[in-house]
């Protein structure tokens, strides 16, 4: 198999978090809302359908996992779940935790706010909770 190659603006936009069987799961460095990336770990997917059947179970099965932890860091009133791709084609899962009230809040949370990026402390705590709650 070849060496799986992260869209660079993925990689510029968040932090590695974890390594799951299917997905590479990264923190995206926007501190105004907890917001997970999860990457299929295989190179030229650009849609679901792209992945074989059983990936598409597993990939699934990561979101479920993925979703139980951020939902129980962030104690969220909602997760949005979604694979859009307009902006860069690496087939990737948005998980973001939604509160109602956020400054987005009921709308979608793209280009509301300015990106806000963690600080290192701030980071660091997140990631290690999300680890804690994804193990």
């Amino acid at each position: 198999m070849a060496e799986f190659t992260l869209d660079p603006q993925l990689e510029g936009d968040s932090l590695p978090l974890a390594e799951l069987e299917l997905t590479t799961v990264r923190l995206m460095n926007d501190a105004n809302f907890p917001w997970l990336l999860m990457v299929p770990k295989r190179d030229g997917l650009v849609e679901l359908i792209d992945l074989a059947r059983q990936e598409q179970h597993l990939l699934m099965d990561e979101i479920r996992q993925v979703s139980h932890a951020l939902k129980q860091v962030t104690g969220c009133d909602k997760l949005n779940v979604a694979q859009l791709g307009n902006q860069v084609r690496q087939l990737h899962v948005h998980v973001i935790a939604r509160t109602e009230g956020d400054a987005a809040w009921p709308g979608p949370i793209w280009g509301k706010l300015p990106t806000r990026a963690y600080g290192d402390e701030e980071a660091e705590a997140m990631i290690e909770a999300l680890q804690t709650a994804l193990l």
